[in-house]
C-alpha cells in the first residue's frame, strides 16, 4: 500500500499572503494527488498556482514563464528538473523530501534547493515555508539593515541583494545570501550550526547539514581556493567564521 505523503490538518487556516501581490507558484510532482492538496492550500494562501509533472520537458515549458517560487518533489526525476532550473534564472525552490532520506535533501541543498519540507507534512506548514522564503526572495532577509558589505574584492550591496567579485557579479540563491551577508555582517566570531540556522534560516530545530551544504556552495562562488578558504573559515568543534581578507592583510 503506498505511504500517505501528506497531513491534512483539520481547521487549518492562512491569512492570505500580500493580496497586492500575486505571486506565482509552479508545484512540481509526479503525483497528482500530492500536487492538487498542495496546490489547494497555496491558492488559499493567496497564490497563484500551476502544477505540473516531475518530467524535464514539462518544466522546461512551464519555465518559459519563470514562476516566483518553485515547490518540487525530490525524486531522481526530481532532481533532474531542479538542475534543468539552474538553465534559467535563479527561481527559489522548496523542496519535498521523503523523511529520513538525508541524502536526497543533500543532493537538493547542493543542486540550489532554498529549503526543503519532509513527507509527512503538514500542506500549512509548507505555505508558511512559502511565504518565508518569498519574503526572502524580495529582500526581506533575517540578516537585517541595509547597505553595502565590503572585503576586499567582494561586495555585498544588501539593498539590492546582489554579490559581486572582482567586479563580476556571483549568483547566489536567497540562502546563500543571506548566509553570506550574516557572517560578513559579524566578522570575527565564530557560530555553530545550530545558531546560524536559527539567526539565517529561522528555524528552531532542522538538518544541520542544510549549513553545512550551504558553506560549502559559498565557498565555491566567493574563495579563490574552496579547499583552502581564506573567508568563510571552519572553526574546529564550533562551526564557521568570516575572516576578512583585508583584516589578512
Amino acid at each position: 500500500m503506498k505511504p500517505p505523503y501528506v497531513v491534512t490538518l483539520p481547521r487549518a487556516r492562512l491569512t492570505p499572503y500580500r493580496k497586492e501581490v500575486k505571486t506565482r507558484i509552479l508545484v512540481v510532482d509526479g503525483d497528482p494527488a500530492v500536487s492538487e492538496v498542495v496546490a489547494r492550500y497555496l491558492e488559499r494562501d493567496g497564490h497563484e498556482v500551476e502544477c505540473v509533472g516531475d518530467g524535464a520537458e514539462e518544466l522546461r515549458r512551464a519555465l518559459t514563464r519563470p514562476p516566483d517560487l518553485m515547490v518540487l518533489d525530490v525524486t531522481p526525476a526530481g532532481l533532474d528538473a531542479l538542475r534543468v532550473c539552474g538553465e534559467r534564472p535563479p527561481v527559489p525552490v522548496i523542496m519535498l523530501t521523503s523523511l529520513g532520506e538525508e541524502i536526497d535533501r543533500v543532493a537538493g541543498l547542493e543542486t540550489g534547493a532554498d529549503d526543503y519540507v519532509v513527507k509527512p507534512f503538514s500542506p500549512r506548514e509548507l505555505a508558511l515555508r512559502v511565504r518565508s522564503v518569498l519574503d526572502r526572495a524580495r529582500g526581506g532577509a533575517v540578516v537585517g539593515g541595509t547597505g553595502v558589505l565590503r572585503d576586499a574584492d567582494l561586495v555585498v550591496d544588501v539593498d539590492a541583494r546582489e554579490v559581486r567579485l572582482g567586479g563580476a557579479e556571483v549568483m547566489l540563491t536567497g540562502r546563500e545570501f543571506d548566509l553570506l551577508a550574516y557572517l560578513m555582517r559579524n566578522p570575527g566570531q565564530a557560530f555553530g550550526r545550530a545558531a546560524l540556522l536559527h539567526q539565517v534560516w529561522g528555524w528552531s530545530f532542522g538538518d544541520s547539514s542544510t549549513v553545512t551544504v550551504h558553506v560549502r556552495r559559498l565557498r565555491e562562488k566567493v574563495e579563490a581556493d574552496p579547499a583552502q578558504p581564506r573567508r568563510i573559515v571552519t572553526v574546529w568543534g564550533v562551526g564557521y567564521r568570516y575572516q576578512p581578507l583585508e583584516d589578512a592583510g
